[in-house]
């Protein structure tokens, strides 16, 4: 999770085209995503703020589905590569996956990391 908001931070042009139109202010919201995805990454290393983190990082991934959907509808492309179409549509179901690991991670009583 912090590989990836730091992506955000540092190539925000790739995130940016995939925000949907009707989104305002596309470069602000990659960045201020990159920003909440590196404090929730953060947060779900130590205990104390593990719960808080992992359902801000829920509330961050479904806000950022549509982007993905967009992504898969009209078929945009990364920078600098091809990839095939099909694989945008699988990536749909892994924000589903997410969703359930940022939720087992952050469950009452988790421990782990201090």
């Amino acid at each position: 999770m912090i590989g990836a908001g730091v992506l955000h931070l540092l190539e925000p042009a790739g995130f940016v085209k995939i925000v949907p139109s009707f989104l305002p202010a596309p470069e602000t919201l990659v960045l201020a995503s990159g920003v909440c995805e590196i404090s929730a990454g953060m947060g779900l290393l130590l205990r104390r703020t593990r719960r808080l983190a992992s359902l801000g990082l829920i509330a961050l991934l479904v806000a950022v589905f549509p982007a993905n959907i967009n992504m898969a509808v009209n078929g945009i492309q990364p920078d600098g590569m091809h990839v095939p179409v099909f694989l945008f549509w699988l990536r749909l179901p892994l924000q589903a996956l997410l969703v359930a690991w940022a939720w087992w991670v952050g469950r009452p009583g988790e421990s782990g990391p201090a």
